[in-house]
């Protein structure tokens, strides 16, 4: 898992399109370096950082339509 500062302990959050108990995936939690995403199924797994930027235009391109 990405790295949190003392005084920052990851508060994993699923999306709010994400379906009942057995349907989400996916998982995220806001960190000062980026966010992170994990498998809601595997959380002692890896996890993901993105870069805020990088966040930021993945959110933007699912928004628009423009991944798929």
């Amino acid at each position: 898992m990405p790295s949190t500062s003392p005084n920052e302990s990851p508060s994993w959050f699923k999306s709010s399109h994400s379906g009942g108990n057995a349907t989400e995936c996916v998982e995220a939690t806001h960190l000062s370096e980026g966010t992170a995403i994990r498998d809601s199924k595997a959380t002692e797994g890896r996890s993901l950082l993105f870069q805020p930027h990088s966040w930021t235009s993945f959110v933007s391109a699912l928004q628009e339509g423009r991944l798929r």
